[in-house]
């Protein structure tokens, strides 16, 4: 008798006592019909909407992404913009290619299309998304490969409606630009495409954030330790350093005047200096814990508990991997969570890249608690062991949705108000009415306590618009300007460190803002005066509502609850102000 005839007898015999067999990983017998999955084409049409919807409607929740990302971008694309002690040729860890890869389309777009900045910037937005779009469903395919199609739809229902996918798609961050990789590094390895899998993460690592290899790590061991593909892995592995360390070496050359290796100073920063990355973002350990939790709610939870829960479900049900270990399925997620769960410096975007893994192990431990159910309900025998156990992930996606479209709500309710200023910005500009300078005539913007949530140069009317820093209660460094000059990324700027001391330099006095831009707390500080009371001085152009989180309840504040978050949050206004000083006041001041 063949082996494949052996199975199809044992799987014959299983079906009679209405076992899940051990043969099939996933749970699915041969000769029933597996769980409809939405083809591909349709899943991506799905997943891009979804995707383009965060495009428009996601803020810039990071200062992170506006100084190190936007700001460079835009002085590579238009002579202008702030510059972080990060791309200082002193410190050189951040590489320029990283940002052209970036500006390319929206570049092309600006030499082709004339438009405005507002419009490159929610353009590369909409790159982004499609992006995002189409590694999650290389990513979609794998799963359904390796884990069931089961596994699979959930997964893609996690991806599509998760509160953590719609703020990480399209921001313009290496750990998003991390998490595409993982997408398409996880997929091809659960499909077999190992070439893919090894450059894919070695693209992570050198192009996005070298701490991104740690992903990769189990796919090293299937091949080095599991499959002995010694020389292939070497040789893959040369192939993506040719790729992706020389060509972005040779950008970085061109940019800092002298030869960069752009990963290796983000380790030796971190990893090798006596302070390292914790100067400030320092977190309590349960920081990762409360972010997961809103981000992915429920299946934060189940991707948490997803290795016992499976390995119990595994033992009553005496299942055996398939092609596999599971616990090296899994690894990447439970290593990337013990390496920064226990780092004092936390931040929010260092979960980025096992996004799509949350997804993907909370959809298992959903899969798993289906076969359970199975197990214990009478009466299977012959059927697939989802048709009378759909209920459990319908419920659970319709708590888990419920509770992301809630977050994503309280997120823009809370939050939009500085791109819907910046917005409000451009439109006064060319409003004689209100914007009454020169057309030619150097415009500063202020920002005082607000300076963290400036959306980037890219949201000013134009070139001769500049932002300008006062002193607030901020008292760490800030970025400057760019040098003028073609040769400006190669000169050392003055004034900077790498210790995040405050540089009194960066700081204009009062007298020369023509518009200020501030959160109306209501509250006087030395540094921080409650501008928009000051009506002898000031006039409101315009207001939007912008929660303040210490005046507002904690959950409702997390989490939108209509009729009742209202009532227990606390709005104060976004305001874009502009002077009514005189010239002759000004000159006065500045004596």
């Amino acid at each position: 008798m063949s082996a494949t005839t052996k199975q199809r007898v044992q799987k014959k015999k299983d079906v009679k006592t209405g076992k899940l067999t051990a043969q099939d990983n996933r749970g699915e017998d041969a000769h029933l019909e597996s769980p409809w999955t939405p083809k591909g084409y349709t899943a991506f049409k799905i997943l891009l909407s979804a995707r383009l919807c965060a495009a428009v409607w996601n803020i810039v929740g990071d200062c992170d992404e506006t100084y190190n990302y936007w700001e460079p971008m835009h002085y590579l694309m238009f002579g202008k913009g702030f510059q972080t002690w990060e791309y200082s040729p002193t410190y050189a860890i951040r590489s320029y290619a990283y940002l052209w890869i970036h500006a390319l389309p929206i570049s092309l777009y600006k030499i082709l299309f004339s438009t405005n900045k507002i419009m490159l910037f929610y353009i590369l937005r909409c790159v982004l998304a499609f992006a995002c779009a189409l590694c999650e469903i290389y990513f979609y395919k794998g799963v359904c490969k390796q884990f069931g199609a089961n596994t699979g739809r959930i997964t893609l229902a996690v991806l599509l409606l998760s509160a953590g996918m719609f703020i990480s798609s399209t921001a313009y961050l290496p750990s998003s630009f991390c998490m595409y990789m993982t997408l398409l590094s996880m997929g091809a390895w659960f499909l077999g495409h190992l070439q893919v899998a090894i450059l894919s993460t070695a693209a992570s690592a050198i192009l996005g954030w070298p701490f991104a290899g740690i992903i990769g790590v189990p796919i090293a061991i299937d091949l080095l330790l599991r499959r002995r593909h010694y020389g292939f892995f070497i040789k893959w592995c040369m192939v993506a350093l040719v790729l992706f360390l020389v060509p972005s070496m040779q950008v970085d050359f061109h940019y800092y005047g002298k030869l960069v290796i752009a990963p290796l100073n983000i380790v030796l920063y971190n990893v090798f200096t006596e302070h390292g990355p914790d100067l400030y973002g320092v977190e309590p350990f349960s920081f990762y814990f409360l972010n997961g939790f809103l981000n992915f709610n429920v299946m934060f939870i189940l991707a948490l508990l997803s290795l016992p829960l499976v390995y119990l479900v595994k033992f009553l049900l005496k299942l055996e991997d398939r092609d596999k270990p599971t616990w090296l399925l899994m690894l990447p997620m439970y290593l990337w969570m013990l390496i920064f769960f226990t780092r004092p410096h936390k931040e929010e975007r260092f979960l980025f890249p096992i996004y799509p893994l949350l997804a993907l192990f909370g959809a298992v431990s959903i899969d798993y608690l289906q076969k359970l159910c199975c197990l214990l309900m009478p009466g299977q025998r012959g059927q697939h062991y989802t048709t009378n156990t759909n209920w459990i992930p319908v419920c659970l996606c319709v708590l888990f949705s419920a509770l992301s479209f809630s977050r994503i709500i309280a997120l823009y309710q809370g939050y939009h108000a500085p791109l819907d200023i910046y917005v409000e910005l451009n439109r006064i500009s060319s409003d004689p009415k209100v914007h009454t300078l020169p057309p030619d005539k150097s415009v500063n913007v202020c920002v005082g306590k607000e300076w963290y949530r400036f959306p980037s140069n890219f949201f000013l009317p134009g070139n001769n618009w500049n932002l300008q820093f006062l002193q607030s209660e901020f008292r760490g460094q800030l970025p400057k300007p760019y040098s003028s000059g073609e040769d400006a990324t190669k000169i050392i700027p003055t004034d900077m460190n790498d210790l995040n001391r405050e540089e009194m330099s960066r700081y204009v006095n009062i007298s020369r803002c023509h518009y200020l831009i501030d959160l109306d707390t209501q509250t006087d500080t030395k540094y921080e005066p409650n501008y928009s009371a000051n009506s002898e001085e000031w006039t409101v152009l315009h207001s939007v509502p912008f929660l303040e989180a210490s005046r507002s309840h904690r959950l409702l504040r997390a989490f939108y609850i209509p009729f009742i978050s209202s009532r227990y949050c606390t709005y104060v206004n976004y305001n874009l102000l502009k002077t009514k000083r005189t010239k002759k006041n000004s000159a006065h001041r500045n004596v």
